[in-house]
C-alpha cells in the first residue's frame, strides 16, 4: 500500500511537470509566434551621397529616414518617393545604405527589395534587373570651378582638352566620349570624391544630371553648373531615374501605380525642396 501511495505521488508529480512543461512551450511558442509577425517592411537601397536624390545626414530633419543598422539618416528626392512607395504598398520603409556598385547584387541577392538611387534604366541594366515607369528626368549637365576657363562653355565641344570624369558604371562617364580630344579621367566611385577632385583641381568638371549640378553649385560657393546650347546626345533612358526591381519582382505594378498618381507638377515640387533642404555640405 505505501509502495502504491509513493507510486501514485510520483506519476502525479509527473502529470504536474508535463503540464507546467506543456504551457511553458505553448507560452514560448506563442512568443516565437508574435515575433514572427514582425512588421512587413519595404527596404530600398541608395548611396545616401547624391544629392539631392539623396544624402546622408545627422537627425530626422526634413524628412529624414535612419538608415538601417547606423546612427545617420538618409533623405532627399529618392527618399521622398520611397515613403510614399511604402505608404501606398502599406509597409514600413527601411532605408539600407548601399555603395554604387553594390546595388545591383543587393538586390538580386535579396539583401534589398528596391533600389531608389537616381538610377537609369538603361538596356544594359535591364538585362539583370526590371524598372519601373521613370519617377524623374533630367538632362546631363557639367559641374566645374566658379570664375575658371569653363564656366562661360555654351558648348561640349568648348571642353576639348580638359579632364573630364563621371561617376563609374553610369551613363554620365559614357557620352565623356562625345567631346572630342577630351582627357577623359578614371571614373569615380562617388560624387563626393568627384567634388573633392574638382575643388583641389585634379580635374577640370564631372558630368552630371541637372538636379545634382544644382546641388553641388549651391552647396559650395567655388562650383558652377554649365548647362549647353549644344550638350550631350543621350536616349531617354539614361537621363530619366526608376525604381530598380529584382526580375519578376511582384511589386512592379504596385509601384507603377502608386508613381502614376504623383503628378509632374508634385515631382518637381519634392525635388525643388530637396535641393532647398540638402546638406550644406556633404
Amino acid at each position: 500500500m505505501k509502495k502504491r501511495l509513493i507510486f501514485l505521488t510520483i506519476f502525479a508529480s509527473l502529470v504536474l511537470f508535463l503540464a507546467a512543461c506543456g504551457a511553458s512551450d505553448a507560452k514560448t511558442s506563442g512568443s516565437s509566434s508574435d515575433s514572427k509577425e514582425a512588421v512587413d517592411t519595404f527596404t530600398v537601397g541608395l548611396e545616401a551621397g547624391y544629392a539631392p536624390f539623396n544624402w546622408t545626414q545627422l537627425d530626422d530633419s526634413n524628412g529624414g529616414v535612419k538608415i538601417d543598422g547606423n546612427a545617420e539618416y538618409a533623405g532627399g528626392y529618392d527618399v521622398e518617393i520611397a515613403k510614399r512607395l511604402a505608404e501606398g504598398l502599406g509597409k514600413e520603409l527601411v532605408i539600407v545604405k548601399t555603395e554604387w556598385d553594390g546595388l545591383v547584387p543587393s538586390l538580386q541577392s535579396g539583401k534589398i527589395d528596391a533600389i531608389i538611387a537616381g538610377m537609369s534604366p538603361t538596356e544594359e541594366r535591364k538585362q539583370t534587373i526590371d524598372f519601373s515607369e521613370n519617377y524623374y528626368t533630367s538632362n546631363f549637365v557639367m559641374v566645374v570651378k566658379k570664375g575658371g576657363p569653363f564656366e562661360g562653355a555654351t558648348s561640349i565641344q568648348d571642353f576639348s582638352g580638359a579632364k573630364i570624369t563621371g561617376q563609374l558604371n553610369t551613363s554620365h562617364y559614357g557620352v565623356i566620349d562625345q567631346i572630342k580630344d577630351v582627357q577623359k579621367q578614371p571614373a569615380s566611385d562617388n560624387f563626393s570624391a568627384m567634388r573633392v577632385a574638382l575643388e583641389s583641381g585634379v580635374i577640370d568638371g564631372y558630368v552630371s544630371e541637372r538636379p545634382e549640378g544644382i546641388s553641388a553649385s549651391s552647396a559650395n560657393k567655388n562650383f558652377a553648373m554649365v548647362e549647353f546650347k549644344d550638350g550631350f546626345k543621350a536616349a531617354e533612358e539614361d537621363t530619366a531615374v526608376a525604381v530598380g526591381l529584382k526580375k519578376g519582382s511582384n511589386l512592379t505594378e504596385e509601384i507603377n501605380k502608386i508613381l502614376a498618381e504623383i503628378s509632374e507638377e508634385e515631382r518637381q515640387e519634392i525635388m525643388d525642396a530637396a535641393i532647398n533642404n540638402q546638406p550644406a555640405a556633404e
